[in-house]
């Protein structure tokens, strides 16, 4: 990496963004989505939901369990609030739940991997840009 490079500034930017303290609105969400809890066993999981991680509400993704008919479940997976879902299923209401859990685990994975490298990414360019190195 050199001094000018547009890349580490981009990564440094993204860091940035991504360590900032979330607004109050984005708090107040992001515990609510992590109160989003299993339904226990036997009761009705239509409308169970998770949201992931993320820094911005508008590129968050969604799962949402639905019902249609006995005994038949579809999850829709958004992102954002105002994009076409994308439907898995049918499937049994457990099926369904353990898929949101999964897509949810699996997406704050991937989010916090993300965020540590562009975090290592955006030291290495202080230290080469402070003369270190």
């Amino acid at each position: 990496m050199t001094e000018g490079d547009p890349t580490d500034h981009a990564l440094a930017t993204i860091a940035s963004i991504l360590d900032q303290t979330a607004s109050p609105r984005e708090a107040a969400r992001a515990v609510a989505d992590e109160k989003a809890e299993k339904p226990a066993p036997g009761t009705e999981v239509d409308g169970y939901w998770k949201i992931g991680p993320g820094p911005m509400e508008a590129i968050r993704f969604k799962w949402t369990v639905r019902r249609e008919g006995d005994d038949r479940y579809f999850v829709d997976e958004t992102i954002g609030d105002n994009s076409r879902s994308i439907t898995s299923g049918p499937m049994s209401a457990d099926a369904a739940v353990r898929f949101v859990d999964d897509q949810a685990s699996e997406a704050r994975q991937r989010f916090e991997s993300l965020r540590n490298e562009m975090a290592g990414r955006a030291a290495a360019a202080d230290i080469l840009r402070k003369g270190g190195g």
